[in-house]
Formats: structure tokens, C-alpha cells, sequence
């Protein structure tokens, strides 16, 4: 999530009554976010109402890697700013993976291209996302980020998408320039077109756009969806509709779990709760959600 504060603000209730379990997990949608990202005083849990406790960047870093540990998210692909995933990677070097967020909350610029190559070859990212494109009324076809695609297409590095909508009031608030337009899945066809080895991961796996999802991964195989902040933002029946559609479709090896991890320590345990509670998932689907299809598509061992 970039630039607003919540995703959906629907008021559904979810238990936080779930308890830690063996199964390996994957979080390939999850911000390595700072003190103050959120407003001095962050707002509660639009779902449970729980304000955040953690109120130092130390605090927040460490809870999070608590929370990791406790529900056995054994990798997550950290979207932030490089200064704060290498925080986080220091301290976890091997639970955490950097991909370049942009924009992002401090309002960096873009590197520049052979800034952008130097960090793929060196390894500093492995992934580029996530790219909160729409909060700016931009897609992600416009010509400047034409080299970055190409340079991510050759070095074999996942290209992290917004799609979908955002948070009620987002023109209005954050983001005077975001457009629901923009969040469509099929307007990333002409990127397809142009780079057929470019891997693309679907944030918040294009809902609500059901149709223009399945459509453009039916044609084009390197694209993955993610889960995230559907997975706990949204009401539980509507996430289950969208996903098994997804499933009955038969993009089952494809379909990530992510978070969508903020400032709300029970971001995670909601999430991985809804996933895990699905009655129509079996268990092989729930290995391959959680872990075996991120695995596959991050080149993690």
C-alpha cells in the first residue's frame, strides 16, 4: 500500500484467535514502514480497532520480526525505501529480501538508470514494487519507466504492481491524483507486449476487476497475483468469491500470499487467518498460497 493510510476501510470484524501453526510462509507483499509514516499519532486498525503499539523505528522493526518469527513467515519480500529494508535486512538478514517501493513515504526520487542497474547487478533488490503508480494517476506503460522494465527483464527481477482501488476518499485526501482507471489490470497488456520475460505480481490481485485479471493471466503466464490487504481488509465472503474464482479458474500455481504488513501488528495474524479458514481450499492449495508459488516466482531456495 502507498501513500494512504488504509486500503479499505470496511467495518468487518475478524478473530484474532489464531494460533501458530508449522506451515512455511512466504510474505511477498510486506513494508518495512518507519515511525511517523502513518501521522504522529497512527490511526487504529480500521478492522479491529487496535492502535499500533510500536512507536520508535527499533519498536516497530522488532515487533515485526516477532510477529514473523511466531507465524513462521520464514522469507518476506520487504517493500520500502533502501535505507529501511537494509534495517531490516541487518537484523534479519536471512528473512528479508529488498525490493525498491515507489513511490514511497519519504518521497524519494527515482534512481536514476544506471543507479537502478547497479543495485540489480549488486543485488541490493530483488524485486521493484511496490509501485504505487495509480496514487499518482500514472500506469505503469508511461514511458519513463520503459528502461527500468527493461533493465528488470534482463536481470530476472519481479516487477510489483498497485492494482485494484484504495482507501474511500483517496482523491480527496493523500492523493489528489489517483484514478480507478489506473488500478485496471489489462492496462499492464502493453508492458506484456513489450517485455515477454518481464515476471509481474499483481498486487492485491487486481480486485476488483475480476475479469481483466483472469483475462490477462490466461495470455500472459509470468503474471502472478497477490492476496493482500483482501485478505483482511475487505469482507470475508467477498475475499473468498474473488479468490475461488481465481482457484476455479485454475490459476491455483500462481496466487501469492501476501499482508500487506503496515504499522498494525495484527495485520499478519488476520491474514494469514482468512487464507488458512478458506472452506474451499485444500491443504496442497494452502502450501502452494503460502509458500511454493512465491517460492517459484521469487527464485527462493
Amino acid at each position: 500500500m502507498n501513500k494512504t493510510v488504509l486500503f479499505f476501510l470496511i467495518p468487518i470484524f475478524f478473530s484474532q484467535n489464531i494460533t501458530s501453526q508449522n506451515r512455511k510462509i512466504i510474505d511477498v507483499h510486506f513494508h518495512t514502514r518507519s515511525a511517523g509514516d502513518y501521522g504522529k499519532i497512527p490511526p487504529p486498525n480500521p478492522i479491529t480497532g487496535k492502535a499500533p503499539k510500536a512507536e520508535t523505528n527499533d519498536m516497530i522493526l522488532n515487533s515485526n520480526i516477532a510477529l514473523l518469527k511466531e507465524y513462521n513467515v520464514v522469507k518476506a519480500i520487504c517493500s520500502g525505501t533502501l535505507k529501511r529494508n537494509a534495517d531490516f535486512i541487518s537484523k534479519d538478514p536471512s528473512r528479508f529480501i529488498s525490493s525498491l517501493e515507489y513511490p514511497d513515504h519519504q518521497n524519494n526520487s527515482l534512481p536514476d538508470t544506471l543507479a537502478f542497474k547497479k543495485l540489480c547487478e549488486e543485488h541490493k533488490i530483488s524485486a521493484f514494487g511496490e509501485l504505487g503508480l495509480q496514487y499518482e494517476g500514472e500506469v505503469l506503460s508511461d514511458k519513463k519507466y520503459e528502461p527500468y522494465l527493461s533493465i528488470c527483464e534482463k536481470f530476472g527481477i519481479p516487477v510489483a504492481v498497485h492494482t485494484g482501488i484504495a482507501a474511500p476518499n483517496t482523491p480527496y485526501t493523500c492523493c489528489p491524483n489517483f484514478k480507478i482507471e489506473a488500478g485496471k489490470p489489462l492496462l499492464l497488456e502493453p508492458v506484456l507486449l513489450k517485455h515477454p520475460k518481464l515476471k509481474v505480481q499483481l498486487m492485491h490481485m487486481g480486485y476488483p476487476f475480476l475479469e481483466e485479471t483472469k483475462a490477462l493471466m490466461v495470455i500472459f503466464p509470468q503474471v502472478y497475483v497477490d492476496v493482500s490487504a483482501v485478505d483482511w481488509l475487505v469482507p470475508k465472503e467477498e475475499f473468498y468469491s474473488y479468490l475461488k474464482a481465481l482457484i476455479t479458474a485454475g490459476f491455483e500455481d500462481r496466487i501469492m500470499y501476501g499482508s500487506d504488513q503496515m504499522i498494525w501488528e495484527d495485520g499478519i495474524s488476520l491474514s494469514i487467518k482468512t487464507v488458512e479458514e478458506a472452506p474451499f481450499l485444500n491443504d496442497a492449495q494452502k502450501d502452494k498460497i503460502f509458500y511454493k508459488n512465491a517460492s517459484k516466482f521469487f527464485n527462493i531456495q
